[in-house]
């Protein structure tokens, strides 16, 4: 399968969607889209399903001297959340004190994308909602995994993550983490998000201003 833009992906998304959500209608559901490139496919969800639309921001917590090398994540939202590997972290040297310092510098940095995305906008809250988590599409889905556990522990009612395209083996181990998985597109072998896109240009600062502003 393949798509022309994110845009086009987006509404047949919202396609999948309607039909899982039909069960549903009537509960509160909001549409949160990872920056920056799940932000122009969310948009067209939002605007399909008349969901509000918020950023969903995860900024991974690396390992003391060693950065690259991820022990956990923090993730925004109305109660931001910290989602640690404990038996990582403990291995890493990371202590209580390492994780409070580097969830706090994180939290400033998703704070100031945040303000230069939204503004003084305040993030919506998810407690007893519906969450749709979009991307433009995962490979590892280490991101989405972050995203989805901090909903759950934020009090979202049902986390569904909702892509055009991922790998079949990336679908099966996310089930464990989402009420619901909706990948319109499962290729094997799974090579790049990109290659499943006639148009993947790099979605810019400015693009995801002016789509957050149509759902505003």
């Amino acid at each position: 399968m393949m798509f022309r833009d994110r845009i086009e992906a987006g509404r047949r998304l919202a396609q999948a969607l309607s039909k899982t959500l039909a069960p549903h209608r009537g509960e509160g559901t909001i549409v949160l889209a990872l920056p920056r490139g799940g932000v122009p496919v969310a948009v067209e969800v939002a605007d399909a399903l008349d969901a509000p639309l918020d950023l969903v921001m995860v900024r991974k917590i690396g390992a003391p001297g060693h950065a690259e090398y991820g022990i956990g994540a923090v993730v925004d939202g109305a109660d931001p959340q910290v989602v640690i590997d404990e038996h990582t972290a403990r291995m890493a040297g990371a202590d209580a004190a390492y994780l409070e310092e580097t969830k706090n510098r994180e939290l400033a940095e998703i704070e100031r994308r945040r303000r230069a995305y939204l503004g003084d906008r305040p993030p919506l809250d998810v407690r007893g909602k519906t969450v749709i988590v979009v991307d433009d599409g995962v490979a590892t889905g280490s991101t989405a995994k972050a995203a989805l556990r901090a909903l759950k522990k934020a009090g979202a009612a049902r986390r569904i993550l909702a892509v055009p395209v991922a790998p079949i083996e990336t679908v099966e181990a996310l089930r464990e983490e989402a009420d619901e998985v909706v990948a319109l597109a499962t290729p094997y072998p799974f090579h790049a998000v990109g290659l499943y896109y006639e148009n993947f240009d790099q979605t810019t600062d400015a693009e995801v201003v002016e789509a957050l502003s149509r759902r505003g």
